[in-house]
């Protein structure tokens, strides 16, 4: 098994409540992170239909998507080599 690097940015809402949990159970906030997102994949089904409830309840996704695309469009990217 392989490990992979993922960056994500929480709201200053999610941002709060997780280092408040973390402080809460005097763990990083970081390997709190991790774990929380581990077991929310375990436990999402991987069936299509499922996953496209989880990712239609994603506030502001689809523009964001849409936002992603009319950039690269543009060529408003970032090379993967600048990364």
């Amino acid at each position: 098994m392989t490990s992979q690097r993922l960056n994500i940015t929480l709201d200053g809402e999610h941002a709060s409540k997780l280092a408040q949990l973390a402080a809460r159970v005097h763990v990083n906030e970081g390997t709190l992170a991790r774990s929380l997102l581990s077991s929310a994949i375990d436990d999402t089904d991987p069936d299509p239909d499922n996953v496209v409830a989880v990712l239609d309840g994603i506030d502001g996704a689809w523009e964001r998507a849409h936002q992603g695309i009319d950039q690269a469009h543009t060529g408003d990217t970032v090379a993967l080599d600048d990364l």
